[in-house]
């Protein structure tokens, strides 16, 4: 059904007898509550005619009240000119029964009133059964025992006309008897009646009162006579809407569609929908137009994109016929869209048979992943190509075709093989690198009884690279891989870990013939010649060899590592030379465990793990009061256990942990002094200061920092320096002695002697104490020569006024001959072990109880 027909209905069939249902209900509707608008305003008239009765009778009584007189025979009516309603107001005298009129005293009686004489008299209104006239009745009390007075006030017509109210009370009259029925109708007038507060024993009365409804009607006319023209208006405007929905509306909305209708789809331009004249639909317009500019700009961009991939697409319908080809396939197929539509893409490509038998089911299966494979073609090119198989889709989800999309990967295969030669094999000599070879030497290893792993480091070869370049150097690299695999034979593993160094492992081979053959790599490698610039450059190697037995090996790598730390120390014996890697050299077993012991080192700074102990230094012949004692480094192993500092010192040296070392060492010495101020006078800490902290960016303003933090006096702290490290760092580790010298800071030059210009050094550095080296020390009783040695230190610096520390006393000759020379200061084990420095605060308060 047209949208007119349909608003016709909708406005002929439900609109206007809706409208005329709720006019015919609303009319119902006014004229009841117009009939209870008129009951109540009625009832609430009758009210207020009883209310004005009551308040009448009540002022009366109240003017009687307030009459003054002598005696009854003396009342003056004056008092009732204050009003017009009491005018004529009669007075009587009531004795007994007898009721007389006062003013008149030839009246004993008013015959209006002579009812009343019988009975005791009260206020009300009496209706006199024999003139039907109606007066109010009020008493008063007499001066005289047995008196009262009556007053009687005539009800004219005129007072009960002024209760009506004009255009509604038609008529006011008082009958006998009592109210029967307080509102009823008689034809169009409404009667209501209203007992009087009569006097007891007197006739009942009550008031009829006539009330007209012209009011009431004229109202309901006036109501009626608005909701016709209400809704005569509502169904011409009914009408008028219909003419404009129609002609305004409907047949430009038919336009519009017929417009929407004529649009192709498949067009490759841009059409657009135009409004004629229409205000209304101005916005419709723009929103469908907009649609459609986004439509076309969103199939322009697809289009843009998939011509501008690398990968073909084509698009076929649900039968498995081409519907679209982008500029790739149309290369690829060396055809285009249009002369493709329709056909059978397995025809195009030339593919296998039951290419389009697989579109189907794909589509039948209405699976929506998508399903990869090679593409094999009968053109016979030497190219790999993959297809990707998907459903295409409508918006409600259903099936309306497929995608193949067809991708060349013949670059691509060859650019992975390349990549993964590049993964296993080093760039420039083609050897295993360290991940390929780290990976095949547990599956080299599984079928041999022994393996010797063999690490070659090159020497002088960052000469080549510096002074000829890294092609040059290349080059070198070149010549080393290929006499390494002259000498050996095809069964080894041989690899290039890094940039001049190289491994390989031998299997089920002796020791004597390891070194046989590292002797003759040694040879060629030497031999090996490159020239540049008129000028011949040489390389040599250093070789470690690690051996082991194949059931022995629980991990290659710590194998390899073991070759690795054994080459450092052929490097340590010369150029060209070979060491093989024992597990009970010591040197060798640090230098393997230096990367444990350095994270351990890194973990324990974090955790503030670092144990300090001390040693103490006895006072020989100095006359200093100060008890001075040496901190020392401990750390704990995963037992507990706790070990000296030989194995990490040296990790942390070659790891550049040594500065965190000999800070942590500060801050926690620093803090225990801040615990034990009872020390400040008499105690002196000597801390030890590496040669990489001597001098090191940042150092002086810590140190400084630490004692204003935990506020030591810099008198408790003296740092020791070695010799070799103040001459290493010669000009930065002056600048922070001096530095620190100011401060109050003391320094204590250590293991004095050992090197080859110690009094030179001695003499411009400002120390305050001299460790004298314990080699010189611990054989002085026995030997003349040390003796003398000692002495001349001794002698020396007391001329320069510097103090003097023998190291190494074990002993208690030693003490003698040191007391015997005058050197200040002994430390050693026979002085005392090193203890935990937290058990020296105990000491100390023992020995000052003691005291």
């Amino acid at each position: 059904m047209q949208i007119g027909k349909k608003v016709v209905l909708v406005i002929f069939g439900v609109c206007i007898p809706l409208l005329i249902a709720v006019f015919f209900t609303g009319i119902t509707w006014l004229r009841s509550e117009i009939d209870v608008v008129r009951t109540n305003a009625i009832e609430k008239y009758i009210k207020s005619i009883e209310a004005q009765i009551t308040n009448d009778l009540e002022h009366f009584q109240l003017i009687i009240d307030s009459i003054q007189y002598g005696s009854a025979e003396t009342v003056s009516t004056d008092v009732w000119s204050r009003g017009q309603l009491f005018n004529d107001t009669q007075v009587f005298l009531q004795t007994g029964d007898d009721l007389h009129r006062v003013g008149e005293p030839s009246l004993q009686s008013d015959h209006h009133i002579t009812y009343l004489s019988s009975s005791s008299i009260k206020n009300g209104i009496y209706f006199s059964p024999l003139t039907s006239e109606v007066f109010f009745i009020g008493t008063k009390r007499g001066m005289h025992l047995g008196e009262q007075f009556v007053f009687a006030s005539q009800l004219t017509t005129k007072y009960f006309e002024s209760l009506g109210l004009i255009n509604l009370v038609t008529d006011i009259e008082i009958l006998h008897g009592n109210a029967k029925t307080a509102l009823y109708k008689v034809g169009d007038t409404t009667v209501a009646e209203l007992n009087l507060p009569n006097v007891v024993g007197t006739t009942a009365a009550h008031l009829k009162v006539s009330f007209s409804n012209p009011l009431i009607l004229k109202m309901e006319q006036k109501y009626t006579q608005l909701s016709l023209v209400i809704f005569a208006l509502f169904i011409i405007l009914q009408i008028a809407a219909l003419f404009w929905f129609r002609f305004g509306v409907v047949k430009p909305f038919k336009k519009l569609t017929a417009q929407l209708a004529d649009l192709d789809p498949r067009s490759n331009k841009l059409v657009q929908i135009h409004n004629e004249g229409v205000n209304e639909f101005t916005p419709l317009t723009s929103g469908i137009n907009n649609f459609l500019q986004d439509i076309y700009q969103h199939e322009q961009r697809s289009k843009s994109t998939l011509d501008s991939i690398t990968e073909a697409v084509i698009l076929t319908d649900i039968n498995a016929n081409v519907t679209y080809l982008n500029a790739c396939a149309e290369r690829l197929l060396q055809c285009t869209s249009e002369q493709a539509i329709g056909k059978s893409p397995d025809a195009l490509l030339g593919a296998e048979k039951d290419l389009k038998q697989r579109l189907i089911s794909l589509m039948q299966s209405g699976d929506l992943r998508q399903k990869s494979g090679p593409l094999t073609t009968r053109s016979g090119d030497a190219k790999l190509m993959s297809l990707t198989l998907s459903n295409l889709t409508s918006h409600s989800g259903d099936v309306v075709g497929a995608v193949l999309v067809i991708k060349d990967t013949t670059r691509e295969m060859l650019l992975v093989r390349q990549l993964k030669r590049n993964v296993h094999f080093d760039r420039v000599t083609g050897l295993l690198n360290r991940a390929a070879f780290e990976e095949r030497l547990p599956s080299y290893i599984e079928a041999s009884n022994s393996l010797a792993v063999v690490y070659l480091d090159l020497e002088q070869f960052k000469l080549i690279n510096e002074s000829c370049g890294f092609a040059t150097g290349d080059k070198m690299l070149c010549l080393v891989a290929r006499a390494l695999e002259t000498c050996l034979i095809e069964n080894e593993l041989l690899g290039r870990l890094g940039g001049d160094e190289f491994s390989f492992a031998i299997r089920d081979i002796s020791a004597l013939e390891v070194a046989k053959l590292t002797k003759r790599i040694i040879a060629s490698i030497h031999s090996q010649v490159i020239k540049d610039k008129a000028i011949t450059y040489r390389v040599g190697v250093s070789v470690g060899v690690a051996l082991a037995r194949s059931r022995n090996i629980d991990d290659v790598r710590e194998l390899l590592k073991d070759a690795s730390v054994a080459c450092l120390a052929a490097k340590k014996k010369g150029s060209n030379q070979i060491h093989f890697y024992d597990s009970r050299d010591k040197e060798l077993s640090y230098q393997r465990n230096a990367p444990a012991w350095a994270v351990r080192i890194a973990q324990a700074i974090d955790n503030s793990e670092l144990i300090l102990y001390y040693q103490k230094i006895k006072r020989l012949s100095s006359y200093s009061h100060r008890q001075r004692m040496e901190i020392l480094l401990r750390i704990q192993d995963s037992s507990g256990r706790i070990l000296p500092p030989a194995q990490f010192i040296a990790a942390a040296e070659r790891f550049k942990l040594i500065v965190d070392v000999d800070k942590e060492v500060i801050r926690k010495a620093f803090l225990w002094l801040s615990l034990n101020e009872q020390v400040w006078d008499d105690h002196c800490l000597s801390i030890n200061l590496s040669g990489n902290s001597l001098g090191a960016e940042g150092m002086v303003d810590y140190i400084l920092q630490q004692q204003n933090r935990f506020g030591i006096p810099s008198c408790c702290v003296c740092f020791e320096i070695t010799e070799t490290s103040a001459i290493q760092n010669h000009s930065r580790a002056m600048k922070m002695l001096f530095a620190l010298r100011k401060r109050g800071f003391a320094f204590a030059l250590d293991d004095f002697g050992s090197g080859f210009a110690s009094y030179g050094y001695l003499k411009e550095m400002p120390v305050d104490y001299v460790k004298i080296d314990g080699c010189f020390v611990k054989h002085l009783a026995s030997n003349a020569k040390d003796y003398a040695i000692v002495k001349s230190v001794s002698d020396v610096c007391r001329v320069m006024g510097i103090e003097t520390v023998a190291e190494f006393v074990e002993n208690q000759e030693i003490i003698d001959k040191l007391e015997a020379i005058g050197v200040n200061y002994a430390q050693g084990y026979g002085i005392g072990r090193p203890q935990p420095l937290n058990s020296y605060k105990h000491e100390v308060l023992l020995a000052q109880s003691i005291a």
